[in-house]
């Protein structure tokens, strides 16, 4: 393999789908070597391949079973699953399986997929679609808020405002976690609407029940070289998540800065507190709105 040409090993048990989205690889310029069983991707590791892009069921196992494979044979590998099953449905998986999801259910999947991989493979990305073991709970507690009521809604805006301020920072907001991307419901010093899963540093956020800080995105692994943070000047990054009344993560409230910065512990307990106070604010209005959904 060459640095021009990145070798992907793409493992998937139906052929007429291997066939199909190993061309779109193909056509993004990359070295594609396709099979069809968890044995057979294994051996095809012994090539150390750039990138390794897997289904979610084989019939002699399934994709955590790729994924275990190449973080014992090449542990810096990026792995991709690409399923029709969301991340919540697919056999296993949680965040000790560090991956990227493409969802093949969203239009254009394959080249989605082959721009993901061919990133991926070239040079130092974020290699980590990290998912909840508590994922379909947690997206179906999610349906039942109107996130545009939501997003309406005056209080959200001035506890941003009052976040940004307290912490001296560029951007506070709150955002909510769904299957595909980050909505938010309210931000100030931005304009930022959506982000794509695989680009928010929220879905690893909503894994822990700490108060999660970046110092600087360019020295961490798992976000340097995302350039979608470079693009909205996101050096810095503090946030904690935001639960329902049953502990279940919604998503977070949070702090980014164009430039690389600390956080106390005193700071730390404050944005616990301020993200506290929306779990509480969500859920007052499912209440008043007796659910959505």
């Amino acid at each position: 393999m060459s640095a021009d040409s990145p070798t992907v090993v793409y493992a998937d048990p139906d052929e007429t789908g291997r066939e199909t989205t190993a061309a779109a690889l193909t056509d993004a310029s990359l070295q594609v070597v396709t099979t069809p069983t968890v044995a057979e991707t294994e051996r095809a590791l012994a090539e150390r391949p750039d990138c390794v892009v897997t289904a979610a069921t084989f019939p002699d196992g399934d994709a955590a079973d790729v994924v275990t494979a190449v973080r014992d044979a090449e542990p810096d590998c990026p792995c991709v699953v690409y399923a029709a099953e969301s991340p919540a449905d697919l056999p296993r998986g949680g965040p000790g399986q560090v991956v990227e999801y493409v969802p093949r259910t969203v239009p254009n999947a394959a080249e989605r997929l082959a721009e993901i991989v061919a990133a991926a493979a070239s040079e130092p990305t974020q290699a980590a679609y990290p998912v909840p073991a508590d994922e379909a709970e947690r997206l179906a507690a999610l349906r039942q808020y109107d996130v545009e009521s939501l997003s309406a809604a005056e209080t959200f805006d001035r506890l941003t405002a009052l976040i940004a301020s307290h912490f001296d920072i560029d951007v506070a907001f709150v955002g909510l976690v769904d299957e595909h991307e980050e909505r938010f419901v309210a931000c100030e010093g931005a304009n930022w609407r959506t982000l794509a899963r695989e680009d928010t540093i929220c879905t690893h956020t909503i894994l822990t029940e700490e108060v999660m800080v970046v110092e600087d995105t360019h020295e961490d692994p798992r976000f340097d070289g995302n350039e979608r943070l470079d693009e909205l000047d996101i050096r810095s990054y503090a946030g904690a998540r935001i639960t329902d009344g049953e502990g279940r993560a919604l998503g977070a409230v949070c702090c980014t800065d164009d430039e690389p910065r600390s956080y106390t512990r005193a700071e730390r307990d404050d944005l616990r507190r301020f993200a506290d106070e929306v779990a509480e604010q969500l859920q007052l209005r499912r209440r008043l709105d007796g659910g959505a959904g």
